[in-house]
């Protein structure tokens, strides 16, 4: 979720009133309209002015909007009422406004008022954050350009976990791995109106989003199955150890194997050719290969459309464990969740050909001499399919 999407969220929850609606050509004159500034329904005349307007006369305030959390405008509330005119309007938002543009049609528009002359204003521009904004407040496309209902406000995160609670209500043991994987991104995506284009739009952020579901998901599996066990007395020390080793074993084997999942669904979503666990050379095992083994062990294949991505959750010491998975590979990458690695570390990986992909927002905790030479897993996905383009010759 965007920080314009939760500032918008918290603004309306807390307001007096607040209005929605997608931005229209009209808006932005760019159909050739002469109107000036954004339109308001009667509907939701009560949030510009205490009484609504009377026909044959105009009647206008002035009030202060914050855009974005960002910048404010002194605007002017006006209702026309004067002639063949019986409409509201929003004005005078000053030179250089930016939701003027054509590539502001279709955006949403948030009007929340805190006061009777201090209002908050957004503008969501992502099919994501739209749909999350719709989902909170229980809104669809047709019931915009009105008043927002808030009393329908479920805050996204009680909404996952009243999904959580319902898919555990369904199992009387842990699922295995595979499973666990999917059912976190299920609800995730279920809760925020996630589509394979979307995930191919943003796969950074969605794969770190599926992992903090998975383990959200994991932790009450965890209390429904143990709690059993543990709020009753162990007999003696060895079996509480035994207990405690239970539940640590199965916490290390879920992580470790959740973010091959999560990557191997992100890479279909893609349309990548990939294998998983091919084997290579003395019988190793790479997390993924592009295109696959076939071609791997295919001599008369490209070397240079064969690709090799190891994962790893951290590899602050397990990095060097893949650099002998597949030898017909000079440059290798290794996808971790790892934010941050020595300065001489990242000099030996890249002695060793060795790319790292990390997901977006974790760049900047590497040493900015560094931070050009790490792939993002969006960019990393572009790779492979500037590689997979290429014409080959040879079967695979």
């Amino acid at each position: 979720m965007s920080d314009i999407l939760d500032s918008a969220i918290e603004k309306v929850q807390g307001a007096k009133l607040a209005f929605c609606r997608l931005i229209t050509a009209n808006d932005t004159g760019k159909n050739g309209s002469h109107q000036s500034g954004f339109y308001i329904p009667k509907c939701a005349a009560p949030l510009l002015f205490d009484k609504i307007g009377v026909k044959g006369t105009n009647k206008d305030k002035f009030v202060t909007v914050k855009w974005q959390n960002d910048f404010t405008t002194n605007s002017r509330f006006i209702y026309y009422g004067q002639g063949t005119r019986n409409e509201y309007r929003i004005t005078r938002f000053g030179k250089g406004f930016p939701f003027f543009e054509e590539n502001n049609v279709g955006d949403l528009l948030i009007i929340a008022q805190q006061s009777d002359d201090y209002y908050y204003g957004f503008v969501l521009q992502t099919d994501q954050d739209i749909d999350d904004f719709f989902a909170v407040f229980n809104l669809s496309p047709e019931k915009t350009n009105q008043l927002i209902d808030i009393s329908q406000s479920i805050p996204l995160e009680k909404q996952e976990e009243t999904e959580i609670q319902r898919i555990i209500s369904l199992y009387l043991d842990f699922p295995d791995t595979i499973q666990m994987a999917k059912l976190a991104r299920e609800i995730y995506n279920k809760i925020h109106k996630v589509s394979d284009t979307g995930i191919c739009k943003a796969p950074d952020q969605h794969l770190l989003k599926w992992i903090d579901t998975e383990y959200d998901l994991f932790r009450a599996f965890e209390e429904k199955i143990y709690a059993p066990i543990y709020k009753q007395p162990f007999n003696d020390c060895q079996d509480l150890i035994k207990f405690s080793n239970i539940i640590l074993n199965r916490r290390k084997s879920r992580a470790g194997k959740s973010l091959e999942h999560h990557l191997a669904t992100i890479f279909t979503t893609a349309k990548l050719d990939f294998e998983e666990q091919a084997i290579t050379e003395d019988n190793k095992k790479p997390d993924f290969l592009f295109p696959n083994g076939k071609a791997y062990h295919n001599l008369l294949f490209p070397t240079d459309q064969l690709i090799f991505l190891g994962a790893k959750t951290t590899c602050k010491d397990r990095w060097r464990q893949v650099l002998n998975e597949a030898n017909r590979i000079e440059t290798k990458y290794l996808f971790t969740l790892q934010q941050g690695i020595s300065r001489n570390q990242l000099v030996e990986m890249k002695h060793e050909k060795l790319k790292l992909v990390v997901p977006a927002p974790y760049i900047t905790s590497f040493d900015k001499e560094f931070q050009s030479d790490i792939e993002t897993l969006s960019s990393f996905i572009s790779i492979v399919k500037t590689k997979q383009r290429k014409p080959s010759i040879y079967p695979i």
